[in-house]
């Protein structure tokens, strides 16, 4: 018998291809929509969320939520309106599907393109943060794509009122009814990694051991990552005011995300007059400091029993809380070495108006994102411009850093023929193909 999660996924698969030949006029009606409805219903969204404030604050009290999840599940006016406006981003956004990325003649006559299109179903699995929900859901719409979404338990009211806004907002026209679909419970995670006859994709946000979790009980693709390990390496080239400002809003600015800074590499030559200024920085907004035998050996006496010492582990800890690891190195060498044995390649960035030593730093760091003079906070997909993102991925497959349209559609080929057959290209006399590149686009 057909389980109620077995259902839904059917559903958005029988979705997925109507969907996919939505025109895009229609999409970004739809996603304005969308816009105004969340608008309309500000203050039931903000009710909900209030509702799953009071239960995380008693969970956090008895220590079943950690802090960090409780401020990623908090709503404001100031994120209601960044929602709307991401929303309405994706809708001025080109749409991906349908462009014809290549086109060769195999033969006269014979016309093979390359063209875009939807990956299908995706399951998008998250915690805490209710605007995922929102995100996730506008760039599935734009794409084509069905989805079925699967907030964490900490959100229930918020997930439920905002999917029903989404789902209300583009009922009728040409969207088609079951495009997207909610999942309630723990028991229905578990389902949905077993429909891989269904699900095209999933995509995890949450802490390491919940994307671990989905990366290992599935043989469904997963896009995303595990974790942000995030570094901030302050060259002896660096403009220390400057490097001041971007290290405390790396790590301070809003801890409880995935490309906050967690460790800051502090080169040798300059350590003794950039630690102290930076450490009372931190000082001020409460932040934790564990640090190498170096830096406590720079910051002296003063410091001893303030800051704790740094063990391996810390070098590898996204904390997601105020607590920062700093550790002293020889250059850029040092610091690019050690970024690739403990960083999560995801987001890392270098302080210095050395243009070779940049250039060297944005070359072999091996992450998603490398910066250069820049905050790690700017690795996100409306930040980047794409409207809104569906998660950040440290794969090299398909998709890496923040994921907006362009990693929720993939292509197909479509040949053009007029009766043609393979048999007169094989064997002796063979008739050759052309491979001649074409300049024109399909239009569908």
């Amino acid at each position: 018998m057909e389980s109620k999660v077995e259902e839904k996924a059917r559903n958005a698969r029988s979705a997925a291809v109507k969907l996919a030949n939505v025109s895009t006029e229609e999409k970004n009606r739809a996603l304005l929509r969308i816009a105004d409805s969340i608008s309309d219903n500000r203050e039931r969204i903000l009710d909900a969320n209030a509702r799953d404030i009071e239960e995380a604050e008693v969970a956090v009290r008895e220590g079943k939520l950690s802090k960090p999840l409780l401020e990623r599940l908090k709503l404001t006016d100031v994120k209601i309106e960044e929602m709307i406006k991401s929303v309405r981003d994706v809708a001025k956004l080109e749409d991906p599907v349908g462009k014809t990325l290549s086109a060769i003649e195999l033969d006269n006559g014979l016309e093979l393109f390359q063209v875009s299109y939807p990956i299908g179903v995706i399951g998008a699995v998250f915690e805490s943060r209710p605007d995922v929900l929102v995100q996730i859901s506008s760039l599935c719409l734009k794409t084509g794509n069905a989805v079925l979404l699967k907030g964490g338990s900490e959100a229930r009211n918020s997930n439920a009122t905002l999917f029903q806004v989404v789902a209300d907002a583009t009922s009728g026209g040409e969207i088609p009814q079951g495009w997207i679909q909610l999942l309630e419970t723990r028991e229905d995670v578990r389902e949905m990694l077993k429909l891989n006859e269904y699900i095209d994709l999933l995509v995890p946000r949450g802490s390491e051991q919940f994307v671990r979790y989905i990366q290992e009980n599935t043989s469904i693709m997963v896009l995303g990552h595990s974790e942000g390990v995030c570094h901030v390496y302050v060259d002896r080239d660096a403009d220390l005011d400057m490097a001041v400002e971007i290290c405390y809003d790396a790590k301070v600015q809003y801890p409880a995300v995935c490309n906050a800074m967690e460790t800051l590499l502090v080169d040798s030559a300059i350590a003794p007059a950039f630690l102290p200024r930076m450490v009372s920085r931190y000082n001020e907004a409460g932040v934790e400091i564990r640090g190498c035998a170096e830096t406590l050996r720079i910051l002296g006496e003063d410091v001893k029993g303030a800051i704790k010492p740094a063990s391996d582990d810390d070098w590898r800890t996204e904390y997601n809380d105020l607590i920062i690891s700093i550790k002293v190195v020889a250059g850029v060498d040092e610091a690019i070495e050690h970024i690739n044995r403990y960083g999560s390649r995801h987001t890392d960035a270098i302080v210095t108006a050395n243009e070779d030593t940049a250039r060297k730093f944005l070359k072999y760091v091996d992450s998603s994102s490398v910066m250069h003079n820049a905050s790690t906070r700017f690795s996100d997909g409306y930040r980047y411009g794409k409207g809104a993102e569906v998660g950040i991925s440290t794969s090299k497959v398909h998709a890496r850093g923040p994921v907006g349209l362009e990693g929720l559609v993939i292509y197909k080929y479509l040949l053009l023929g007029n009766g043609h057959v393979v048999a007169p290209y094989i064997g002796k006399n063979a008739r050759q193909f052309t491979h001649r590149r074409l300049t024109k686009q399909l239009r569908l």
